[in-house]
């Protein structure tokens, strides 16, 4: 008989059954990548060429990710994205279990994947730099830092996941919280932060940027590197250490996905799905509004991990009960082609934006678009965005499926 409290076992009797994707998973990392692919759509312009309009404002501020402290949609791409890369690994376990692959080779690919994430991090940071650029911060490179350990966490039941999410984040906090405060005559401007800066007060300033416990570990780290000159700070105050924080909101993702594995109704599903989002988004809202910690997305603080976290938790609820339970699959159709390859659209986003802007101004003349006044930037966007999907259509048709 097999133990109910073996977590292998549970995968093991998980990789007996049919495995098979689900589609509202695929939608909302469609959703996710969509946003990332969206950037092209020029809405800054639209705003400087129609300062009045509230609507382009609205869309405008929700494409941009704010300064320090507080939430827009922007901000929750990265934190989905990773949230995801937690669902997903109980099936993949699950499949490689079903394979015969050994505990030892599936660790063996976990690392594999973990320094291929890492590396393509870097690679795609490195463009039109003179000297490999290291650094860490991206999504691609904060998920491959903290995927091994995820892996192993993932071997785990889910009340030691639970414990694991809980020493991680009171650790990471108390790393932060135990860091001395800069003192009088601390050099702000030295560090990018400039005079008008709106600087944390009270015990909340031990998350202030630039001057906080994960960016001396990168004043040490980043400079082992070679590099153009000595690193002395970001300028958007992102750091290496923020993939520690990063690997408990793939933990929330890891837990959901256990959720969906296991023989839950639809409903039971959702219900969980919705306690888990709500309790997130205000547990950290209180250690927000109580100055314990505040909820800033660079520095990916635990008061983010779990805000951020119930935001996950929310729409993953909603696309499955739109598609799973609702069956409205075809709806989703354009999101499930961009998110079942979603290496391939993180790659096109980066590396094709500029190629595609310029064929277009080619091919249609440098002056086409402004025939269309003030929307001309709008619509050049919109038209490399189509490309963007069309050249996922055609990779979704002859199942070109780009993994690590």
């Amino acid at each position: 008989m097999t133990s109910t409290t073996d977590p292998l076992a549970t995968r093991a009797e998980s990789a007996a059954k049919p495995l098979h994707r689900l589609p509202s998973i695929d939608a909302y990392r469609g959703l996710v990548m969509f946003l990332m692919m969206a950037e092209v759509l020029a809405l800054g312009a639209m705003v400087k060429a129609m300062p009045a309009s509230a609507f382009w404002k609205f869309l405008h501020w929700q494409q941009s990710h704010v300064e320090w402290v507080g939430c827009v949609l922007h901000d929750l791409i990265q934190p989905s994205f990773s949230f995801l890369v937690g669902v997903a690994l109980p099936f993949s376990i699950a499949s490689r279990l079903a394979k015969g692959q050994s505990l030892s080779k599936m660790f063996g690919h976990t690392l594999w994947r973990s320094v291929l994430l890492v590396a393509l991090g870097i690679f795609l940071r490195s463009i039109d730099r003179k000297l490999t650029y290291f650094t860490f911060e991206d999504t691609l490179s904060q998920i491959g830092l903290g995927y091994t350990f995820l892996f192993l966490v993932g071997l785990c039941s889910i009340r030691k996941q639970w414990a694991a999410l809980a020493l991680l984040l009171i650790g990471y906090w108390a790393a932060f919280a135990l860091y001395p405060l800069p003192g009088a005559k601390f050099d702000w401007p030295a560090v990018g932060v400039p005079a008008d800066w709106p600087h944390l007060s009270g015990f909340a300033a031990h998350w202030d940027k630039n001057s906080n416990a994960a960016w001396a570990f990168d004043q040490w780290f980043l400079n082992l590197f070679p590099r153009e000159q000595p690193f002395t700070h970001n300028g958007g105050g992102y750091t290496t250490l923020s993939f520690i924080p990063t690997l408990g909101t793939m933990i929330l993702g890891l837990i959901a996905g256990g959720w969906l594995q296991a023989s839950l109704s639809h409903r039971d599903r959702l219900v969980r799905f919705t306690l888990a989002g709500l309790a997130g988004i205000a547990l950290g809202l209180a250690l927000h509004l109580a100055g314990v910690c505040p909820i800033v997305k660079r520095i990916w603080t635990p008061s983010w991990t779990l805000y951020s976290g119930g935001w996950c938790f929310l729409i993953l609820a909603a696309f499955y009960t739109l598609i799973e339970m609702k069956k409205l699959h075809g709806w989703f159709f354009p999101l499930t082609v961009i998110g079942m390859n979603s290496i391939a659209a993180y790659g096109i986003a980066h590396l094709f934006e500029h190629f595609l802007k310029s064929t277009l101004d080619i091919h249609l003349g440098p002056r086409f678009f402004n025939l269309f006044g003030a929307s001309g930037p709008f619509l050049h966007g919109a038209l490399v965005l189509f490309l963007f999907w069309l050249l996922l259509f055609w990779m979704y048709r002859r199942k070109i499926f780009l993994k690590i």
